[in-house]
């Protein structure tokens, strides 16, 4: 029981909606102790995204057969996992759900708080849930349907309109594939999809980049030609990034936020170590350096990437300019509402303001190392205007020595020298890209 998908899923669920863990954290932790069964990851992992994604519309469901009474909010988020698997998993079985969850509130509580459970989803099981219909306001409604707090739908509806709002929080509930970016060092796309399909592993070309592919197989997060270099996780969408900034095969290149490395190594796969190409790339936690360094080992370009600990806001202290710059700036992380869908939770109203600050801190900061004639790009992975549009607008008013350029891509998907990407556009990350050129 203490081993089983329904508990590690509670375990998990706590954390990431107490603690504030990351779910994909979390659901590694477990796989890596505990000797698990592919059924029992493949249930538990549901279980735990499910929730996340379907956490609103749980909750009202749920009221009613509360009724006020204060609980543990552990015995809270069992009575969630346990609806959720009731309502979204129709193979799973109610009583063996009903049983499992008593059982669980025994070991975890006691007998008096197994009774409650037991009670609660009997009387459930029985009567079922009351209509979404009866919530009358249209973005009160649709912020249960979709379990999307009514704030971000605010934000979205005013910069977007309601008919783009509701397709972009309708797709962040899709499930989420796994995208690999090619090694070019190593091996070809071609070449690589040959490879792994030998192996039975599906797969199919991105749609937006020459570097992508993608897969729902999770075998290809460990599999010999990941271990050996020939391709790492990265979503589409940030390979973009890379593009953007027409690395010369010389260029010194500042990667100044760059942990865990994704667009680090993939600056790194346009360079060459014997023109003195390099790119330096930054982060303020040393676990988060020593990332950046395995990953450009496994990828074979050590001799290209050299990791810092070092604060973007302090670049003073780096003795050195550089001919390209990337801020892919920390922001709040809406754009990963598919793949993250915690994110919705921890996020607050005013946590984008706090972000914006350190955004035009770490721009202002950073493009004074930048030579002249050279490229800066800023980043993000969120798709708040505040973040991306007027944080660029606003440093370029505040630096006249800089001027937007085109952003370079594969496919033409540029708009006012910008990169908009929303999470239903292509079922990526939501993603923007905006790229300077230093002038004087």
């Amino acid at each position: 029981m203490l081993n089983s998908a329904r508990y590690n899923a509670l375990n998990i669920l706590e954390k990431i909606l107490i603690d504030e863990s990351y779910s994909n954290i979390e659901i590694n932790n477990v796989i890596k102790r505990d000797n698990l069964s592919s059924k029992d990851v493949a249930l538990m992992t549901n279980i735990v995204y499910g929730v996340l994604q379907h956490k609103l519309t749980i909750d009202f469901y749920l009221q009613d057969y509360l009724k006020g009474k204060k609980i543990d909010s552990w015995v809270n988020i069992l009575l969630l996992l346990s609806i959720y698997q009731f309502e979204y998993l129709d193979k799973v079985p109610d009583r063996a759900v009903i049983y499992e969850s008593v059982e669980i509130a025994k070991k975890r509580g006691n007998r008096g708080i197994g009774g409650f459970v037991n009670g609660v989803l009997r009387n459930y099981q029985r009567n079922g849930h009351k209509n979404l219909n009866i919530i009358k306001d249209y973005k009160n409604r649709l912020s249960v349907e979709f379990s999307m707090p009514l704030w971000i739908i605010e934000k979205l509806s005013s910069q977007l309109g309601m008919d783009k709002t509701e397709n972009i929080i309708k797709s962040l509930n899709h499930s989420s594939r796994l995208s690999l970016r090619v090694n070019t060092k190593k091996i070809n796309r071609d070449e690589l999809i040959s490879k792994l399909s030998k192996k039975n592993i599906e797969v199919q070309k991105s749609e937006i980049s020459p570097f992508g592919i993608m897969t729902s197989d999770n075998r290809v997060i460990n599999s010999e030609e990941f271990l050996n270099g020939l391709y790492t996780i990265q979503d589409e969408s940030s390979m973009l990034v890379a593009p953007a900034l027409q690395v010369e095969k010389n260029s010194k290149v500042l990667d100044a936020c760059a942990a865990p490395g994704g667009k680090t190594t993939h600056i790194a796969s346009y360079l060459d170590s014997n023109e003195e190409g390099s790119v330096t790339a930054l982060d303020i936690y040393d676990h988060k350096v020593k990332l950046i360094e395995e990953n450009a080992y496994r990828l074979g370009m050590s001799d290209l990437v050299y990791a810092k600990k070092l604060d973007a806001l302090n670049i003073e202290s780096l003795d050195m300019s550089f001919d390209r710059i990337l801020v892919d700036a920390p922001c709040s992380g809406l754009g990963l509402l598919r793949r993250k869908p915690e994110m919705r939770y921890f996020r607050k109203p005013e946590d984008i303001n706090e972000l914006t600050l350190i955004q035009k801190e770490i721009l202002n900061s950073v493009s004074k190392k930048l030579k002249i004639n050279g490229i800066l790009v800023y980043s993000t992975c969120t798709i708040v205007d505040d973040e991306n549009e007027r944080t660029v607008q606003q440093f370029l008013e505040n630096n006249d020595n800089f001027e937007q350029i085109d952003v370079k891509n594969d496919i033409g998907i540029s708009k006012n020298k910008m990169v908009k990407l929303y999470p239903d556009d292509y079922e990526t990350d939501g993603f923007f890209i905006s790229a300077f050129k230093r002038i004087k």
